[in-house]
């Protein structure tokens, strides 16, 4: 990430939109190099919520989680709160948006993120997604309960969801519960008994972390014909991930 560049992209503001002719019938590319290939359709007259879909869903992520964490680690790197909210702030200025007006009639998110509710992880941040872009699930632990299958089932039939990725993260409160083994209330011990059947001995904390993302993610298939027919027939992928706070980086399992 150039943060100068960015810098002076967001301080040459609309001028730079009409300089480069970005309005709904104008060029794109200009704006967005090499980031959408269906990017042009979203700034069409014929805009449809999934205008902004790309082709890779998965490179997509990455990429995106990339512009992240390089931003998390300058952001880390000092203790300037003008330089950190500057770091920061360089996020989502090269996104595809679609409008509020077609949004409003229906959503088309093209990857289903299942991750822990913990106040660190929020994957729009993390993947430096757009809004409308990820159809977020989270419960403590990542864990794959009823509740949170049924979610993905209804993204993979009714939004034709092509990815879902199951998201662990460093230093996750619920892995800890779970390989701790101190008395709990009969909610939490619920909680984590699905976390305790994908843990090993002598594992460490972070090994323990991405066994449950990976168990997570295979318990989706084995628990739901809906899931698993779609990941068959090729129109789903199903992935497990592991995220490092400190580094702000993702690692694919």
């Amino acid at each position: 990430m150039n943060l100068g560049r960015r810098s002076f992209l967001l301080g040459t503001g609309l001028s730079g939109l009409a300089l480069f002719g970005c309005n709904r019938n104008g060029s794109a590319e200009a704006m967005l190099p090499g980031r959408f290939e269906t990017i042009a359709a979203a700034l069409a007259a014929d805009e449809t919520a999934q205008s902004c879909r790309p082709k890779d869903i998965l490179k997509t992520l990455i990429e995106g989680n990339e512009r992240f964490s390089e931003a998390w680690q300058i952001k880390n790197a000092t203790a300037n709160p003008q330089e950190r909210a500057a770091a920061m702030s360089n996020l989502w200025k090269d996104n595809c948006y679609v409008s509020g007006d077609i949004l409003d009639r229906g959503q088309a998110p093209w990857a289903t993120i299942l991750t822990c509710a913990d106040s660190r992880v929020s994957p729009e941040w993390i993947f430096d997604a757009a809004p409308s872009d990820l159809f977020v699930i989270r419960s403590a632990g990542n864990t794959a309960f009823n509740n949170a299958i049924a979610s993905m089932e209804f993204a993979v039939l009714e939004l034709k969801m092509p990815m879902i990725m199951v998201m662990g993260h460093s230093n996750c409160g619920a892995v800890k519960a779970a390989l701790a083994n101190d008395p709990l209330t009969p909610r939490l011990e619920e909680l984590v008994t699905p976390i305790r059947t994908a843990l090993h001995p002598r594992e460490t904390l972070v090994e323990s972390i991405q066994a449950n993302a990976k168990y997570a993610s295979s318990q989706i298939c084995k628990q739901s014909k809906v899931i698993a027919q779609a990941k068959q027939d090729g129109a789903l992928k199903v992935v497990a991930s592991y995220f490092d706070i400190r580094s702000g980086k993702v690692s694919i399992l």
